[in-house]
Order: structure tokens, then C-alpha cells, then sequence
């Protein structure tokens, strides 16, 4: 199976803000855009924020001695993808909800993971598997 980009809309509070996030900060290229949404390639993936009224909520969710954000996005890298990202993320004193660090460690699943917020609340996670071919879909 060939995989294919996924398509993802949220919702965000103001897309001056989106967009110096996800172009300035994530690298992102912008897309199309109108009045209220923009679409931006996340690494190779369609994302669109679309403006709203109210900003995001979400709920945590305890896995691994840590509170994930539920509902929360991202995009699974290769590891050295992800670590030029995380170093990027901190450049920019990105704030962490979970601090970059290896999840599952010595266990099946083993991966590095880092969840942040956008300026509007969404909780983003970006992970790497050292063997992703093995390791992503397993139980």
C-alpha cells in the first residue's frame, strides 16, 4: 500500500498567528488561502486552519507517566527529521507540553516524542521510530 497524504482541518483564532506558526516556526510552505482558513504542507501532509471564535480545549489522557493532550495531531519522522525539529522547536523557546524524550524505552514501540501547543491551543505530537517498519503499528 502506497501511503498517502492525510487531510486535517482545526480550528485556530487568528491566522496571522497560524501562519507565523506553522510557516515561521514548523516550515511549513503556505497553500491556498481565504478570509478564514489557510492550507499549509505539513511535512507532505495537507493541514488547514480554518478561523474560529473560541480557542481549542482539550482533555489529558495519562500514558507513559505523562498527561497527553486528547485530542492532539502529528506527524511521525524519521529520526533524524525529528530531531532537527525538536532542535528547531527549541531555537524558537517553544514551549513544551511534554518535554522532547524516548517513549517506551527498551519496549515494543519504542519512539522519541515531543508534544507542544500552536498559538491557539492545539496540542501537537511529533515522534520517530528507530525502526519505523516494525514498530509502528504494532501492539
Amino acid at each position: 500500500m502506497t501511503l498517502t497524504p492525510f487531510h486535517l482541518a482545526i480550528p485556530v483564532h487568528d491566522l496571522t498567528l497560524a501562519r507565523d506558526f506553522y510557516v515561521g516556526i514548523l516550515g511549513c510552505s503556505e497553500g491556498r488561502s481565504d478570509t478564514f482558513w489557510i492550507d499549509f504542507n505539513l511535512f507532505g501532509h495537507q493541514l488547514v486552519c480554518h478561523q474560529v471564535e473560541q480557542k481549542t480545549t482539550h482533555d489529558d489522557n495519562p500514558v507513559d507517566g505523562h498527561n497527553v493532550p486528547v485530542p492532539h495531531f502529528g506527524v511521525v519522522l524519521e529520526m533524524d527529521d525529528w530531531k532537527n525539529l525538536r532542535d528547531q522547536l527549541l531555537q524558537h523557546k517553544i514551549e513544551f507540553g511534554i518535554e522532547p524524550y524516548i517513549r517506551f524505552a527498551g519496549e515494543s514501540g519504542e519512539q522519541a516524542t515531543m508534544f507542544f501547543y500552536d498559538p491557539s491551543g492545539n496540542a501537537l505530537e511529533f515522534k520517530a521510530f528507530q525502526n519505523i517498519d516494525q514498530q509502528l503499528f504494532q501492539r
